[in-house]
């Protein structure tokens, strides 16, 4: 119908379909946004090329080595031994009580499925 019209000549652009108007609206932007993608991966590689100075990379392995002598040193005097542990006392008392309930619900899970078999008249050879 559109091709129609304008081949009569009598074609106004308020006449086409809404759908076609926003897709003639927005291929402009299509094609920037398109070019600006390119600018920047161009952009991105030519960055990633270049190496950095070596004072960088001596100035980052002095600060990581700065930074670890220091949590070490706030790991030795700011924490009692006696702290470390209890924690590690109490951790480990509650780890037990965990596995305490894990053997439990096992056994009864167990349990259940050994009543539940004889109650249907199954052996445990049966279901090989």
């Amino acid at each position: 119908m559109v091709f129609k019209k304008a081949k009569e000549g009598r074609m106004n652009p308020l006449d086409l379909e809404p759908q076609t108007l926003a897709t003639v609206a927005q291929a402009p932007i299509l094609v920037l946004l398109a070019w600006m993608l390119r600018g920047l991966r161009r952009g991105a590689d030519e960055r990633c090329g270049e190496e950095a100075p070596r004072a960088d990379y001596d100035a980052l392995a002095r600060t990581r080595d700065e930074l670890a002598a220091f949590k070490l040193e706030v790991a030795r005097t700011y924490v009692p031994l006696s702290l470390i542990r209890d924690v590690d006392q109490r951790l480990s008392r509650q780890l037990l009580r965990i596995e305490e309930k894990l053997d439990a619900a096992t056994r009864a899970a167990t349990a259940a499925a050994a009543l539940q078999s004889a109650q249907r008249g199954w052996r445990s050879e049966d279901r090989s």
